[in-house]
């Protein structure tokens, strides 16, 4: 099955050697996977908080495109368990269950922890300080109570450490494990900002990464996500007593 390539006759290998000649791609088509990264990375940087509604109409017109490649990219995302129908032309962000918790939690501690500790050894020397530059920005949105803007860098510094790992198959699917629990970040707040749980599992990754320790910046990284787990799951109990009572 072919449906990307088109040949004008195939007669074995010897006309495989003679090329393809490819289709142009629908423009509403590129469009829908642009409409589909953008939100996707909205989703996993926190920007939209749970319950938060989506419209098709309301999407279309916040990325400047038709409804064709908005429709196409809500979709996909509600395909992937990141959106949920809640009528026939919108999706609603979903509460993260108990049960999803600690699934994620189990795969981000044992997956996030390799990339960090992968990324730490292969990481150049001036990560540190672009970390402890976002890390400062981090801080000052804390204290302003900017949580969004939070959300926002905090997955940067994340995924800034992950990606020097060299393994882009194990980020993607990190990215899909943010993609599911980012919007449940919003969660964490306003508790890890006087608490400041965030802040002093990031300094121990700067430390460590200044020592050339990549176990170290792996148990970092995994203190940070426990930390995370039981806050959350904290939320998520309060609210099934609200909806129970």
């Amino acid at each position: 099955m072919r449906d990307s390539v088109v040949t004008a006759q195939d007669d074995g290998p010897a006309s495989h050697a003679r090329g393809v000649e490819l289709v142009p791609i629908k423009k509403h088509a590129r469009l829908g996977e642009m409409a589909y990264e953008v939100m996707k990375e909205r989703l996993v940087r926190g920007a939209f908080e749970p319950g938060h509604k989506l419209t098709v109409r309301a999407v279309a017109d916040a990325l400047g495109v038709s409804s064709t490649p908005a429709r196409d990219a809500l979709t996909r995302l509600t395909a992937e368990g990141a959106l949920v129908y809640s009528g026939p032309k919108t999706v609603i962000v979903p509460y993260l269950t108990m049960e999803a918790l600690e699934e994620v939690t189990a795969m981000r501690l044992a997956l996030e922890g390799m990339a960090a500790e992968h990324g730490a050894t292969k990481a150049p020397a001036s990560l540190a300080d672009t970390l402890e530059n976002m890390q400062m920005d981090i801080n000052m949105a804390l204290e302003r109570r900017r949580y969004a803007e939070v959300l926002w860098t905090n997955k940067e510094f994340h995924f800034n450490v992950y990606r020097f790992c060299g393994m882009p198959h194990l980020l993607s699917t990190i990215e899909t494990l943010w993609l599911r629990i980012g919007p449940s970040f919003h969660d964490l707040y306003p508790e890890f900002a006087i608490q400041k749980f965030g802040v002093y599992n990031h300094q121990m990754v700067l430390e460590s990464l200044r020592d050339g320790d990549g176990e170290a910046v792996r148990a970092a990284f995994e203190n940070d996500i426990r930390d995370g787990h039981r806050r959350l799951k904290q939320a998520i109990s309060t609210r099934a007593e609200q909806l129970g009572g």
